[in-house]
């Protein structure tokens, strides 16, 4: 039998995708491709058979879970074994943001994404070109989540999210910051708040400020109440770190 159920498959990702946006619409030819490829097993997705103009415009909740599928998939696979703690994850995730009956099957997608070979460059292009730069912070923070639902960030992993981090032209600084809030150290809040140990009260002040506005959630406003949500958990770690260093220098 001839190996037309990817393309197929594509067809019908990048129709479904439209209905969510540009950005939708290119990674949901990757989410057909590889339903597609539960019949042709297909070895590799080739970005090139999908051809689309990105552009800037206000990301939407859709965008937003089909390129974190993707991600996650690249993030799983970093250490070489994809663990029963990260599937739950993220199948947790998409229940509390999608509800169950989209979760499952996101989920059963999933699966497949995961036997494919993932260009991270250029899944991260797309992202970077259509999806704004909160969005993209938070996609940071899900991604050390994943990393982190073993119990511990292997090394691997934290590599991989930098790179990641770069391809979205993330700054090492909000990088640094959103993986402190995962991986602990004698630092740890003043890395939150992208402060140097030595910065001046006035100092912490002003990057409590300039961080807390970053990452409000009112910031992923446009992608949902439940999206806002999520994106709370990042805000009140900012806050903790500011709670922190206040106490240990009396700070009022």
């Amino acid at each position: 039998m001839a190996k037309y159920g990817k393309w197929i498959g594509g067809c019908l990702g990048f129709y479904l995708g439209s209905q969510i946006g540009r950005l939708g619409s290119i990674i949901g030819a990757l989410l057909g491709y590889a339903l597609g490829s539960m019949f042709d097993n297909a070895k590799r997705v080739d970005f090139d058979t999908f051809n689309a103009r990105p552009g800037q415009r206000r990301t939407v909740a859709g965008d937003f879970g089909v390129s974190l599928l993707v991600l996650s998939a690249a993030v799983m696979k970093a250490d070489g074994k994809v663990l029963q703690s990260e599937l739950v994850y993220v199948r947790m995730f998409f229940e509390k943001q999608f509800g169950k009956a989209s979760a499952r099957e996101y989920m059963l997608l999933f699966k497949e994404i995961l036997k494919q070979d993932v260009d991270v460059a250029e899944i991260c292009r797309q992202i970077r070109s259509d999806m704004v730069v909160h969005a993209r912070l938070q996609m940071i923070y899900y991604l050390f989540g994943i990393a982190k639902a073993d119990g511990s960030v292997d090394k691997v992993e934290v590599d991989l999210i930098q790179k990641i981090a770069g391809l979205l032209d993330i700054g090492m600084g909000e990088f640094a910051s959103i993986k402190a809030m995962f991986v602990k150290d004698s630092h740890t809040a003043y890395k939150i708040l992208d402060l140097n140990p030595k910065a001046t009260d006035s100092e912490v002040k002003k990057a409590y400020r300039k961080m807390a506005v970053k990452y409000h959630p009112d910031k992923l406003g446009h992608l949902g109440e439940d999206f806002q949500k999520a994106s709370k958990e990042k805000f009140l770690k900012v806050k903790e770190a500011y709670e922190t260093i206040k106490k240990e220098r009396g700070i009022n």
